[in-house]
C-alpha cells in the first residue's frame, strides 16, 4: 500500500466534516412562506456583504458560509438567468433551473477539488399564488432539497428548524412571518438583534415585475413594531382599605358628634369575630 494512501471514502467524509465546521461558524439564515410571496430574514452586522439578494425578477438568493465562495455562486447565477432570459424569454428562467446549475457545480468542485465550499444556499421563487411558490436549499456538496413552507441553514440550523416547526403556519401576514422567523433565530433567553444589524427582503407576488424588495429602516421599524405584543397585563386596582367588601351588619353606632374616621366597616367591638 503505498504511503499516505486514504480511502475514497475517508476523503469525501474528511471533505464533509470541513465544510460542515466551517458552515456552522456562521449565523443562521431563514427563508419562509408568507401569505403575499417568500420572506427572507437574516442576522447580519455588516452593511455592505449581503446574504440575500436578488438574481432575476422572480427569484431570490440567500446563503450562508464563506462569503467570497457564494458571491462567486450568486454572480454566475445571475449570468446565467440573464443570458437565458435574453437569449429565450424571461419567463424560461426558473428557480429550478438555478438550483440545478448550482447543484452541478457544487457537486462538481466537491468531488473534484481538495477543499469543498463551505457554502449552503437557498434559491427561493415566487409564484403567481402560494401553490406556485419553491423554495430550494442546496448543500455545499451539490444535494437538493425541495423545502416546503420554510427553510434554515447556517449556524445551529437544526434547532432554528425545529423552533420554526413549532411557529410556522400557512397564510400568514408579513408581520406574523416576520415574528415567526426573530423567534426562531432567537435562542430561548436569548435577546433579539437590534433592527440595525438585521438582513430582511421579501419576494412580493403583488409587486410588478421584480419582485424583490428589501425591508430597512422606517419599513422594517414599522413592520418590528406590529410583532410587539405587550408582556404585562394591567392589573386592576387595589380595593380600598375603607371601602367594604360586604354590606355592613354592626348596628349604627350612637351618636357622639361627626365620625372621625374613614367610612366602611370600623371595629368598635361590637362586631362579631
Amino acid at each position: 500500500m503505498p504511503f499516505g494512501y486514504a480511502s475514497p471514502e475517508q476523503i469525501m467524509r474528511d471533505k464533509a466534516d470541513y465544510a460542515r465546521k466551517g458552515i456552522a461558524r456562521g449565523r443562521s439564515v431563514v427563508v419562509l412562506q408568507y401569505v403575499d410571496g417568500i420572506l427572507f430574514v437574516a442576522p447580519n452586522p455588516s452593511r455592505a456583504l449581503h446574504k440575500i439578494s436578488e438574481i432575476y425578477d422572480r427569484i431570490g438568493f440567500a446563503a450562508v458560509g464563506r462569503y467570497n465562495e457564494f458571491e462567486e455562486l450568486r454572480l454566475g447565477g445571475i449570468r446565467y438567468a440573464d443570458i437565458n432570459g435574453y437569449t429565450y424569454d424571461r419567463s424560461d428562467v426558473t428557480g429550478r433551473g438555478l438550483a440545478n446549475l448550482y447543484a452541478s457545480n457544487l457537486g462538481r468542485i466537491f468531488t473534484e477539488s481538495i477543499k469543498s465550499l463551505e457554502v449552503e444556499v437557498v434559491v427561493a421563487e415566487v409564484g403567481d399564488t402560494p401553490d406556485g411558490d419553491a423554495i430550494y436549499r442546496l448543500t455545499f456538496d451539490g444535494s437538493v432539497f425541495d423545502e416546503h413552507g420554510f427553510a434554515a441553514m447556517g449556524g445551529q440550523a437544526d434547532a432554528v428548524a425545529g423552533r420554526l416547526k413549532e411557529r410556522y403556519r400557512e397564510s400568514m401576514s408579513l408581520a406574523e412571518a416576520l415574528e415567526v422567523a426573530l423567534a426562531a433565530l432567537t435562542e430561548p433567553g436569548g435577546e433579539r438583534p437590534p433592527v440595525a444589524q438585521l438582513e430582511v427582503a421579501v419576494l412580493d407576488r403583488n409587486r410588478e415585475h421584480r419582485k424583490f424588495l428589501r425591508l430597512t429602516g422606517a419599513r422594517l421599524e414599522h413592520l418590528l413594531a406590529q410583532t410587539t405584543t405587550p408582556t404585562t397585563t394591567p392589573s386592576p386596582p387595589a380595593e380600598s382599605a375603607s371601602e367594604p367588601t360586604t354590606p355592613p351588619t354592626t348596628p349604627p353606632a350612637p351618636p357622639t358628634g361627626p365620625p372621625t374616621g374613614p367610612e366602611g366597616d370600623v371595629d368598635d367591638g361590637s362586631g362579631p369575630l
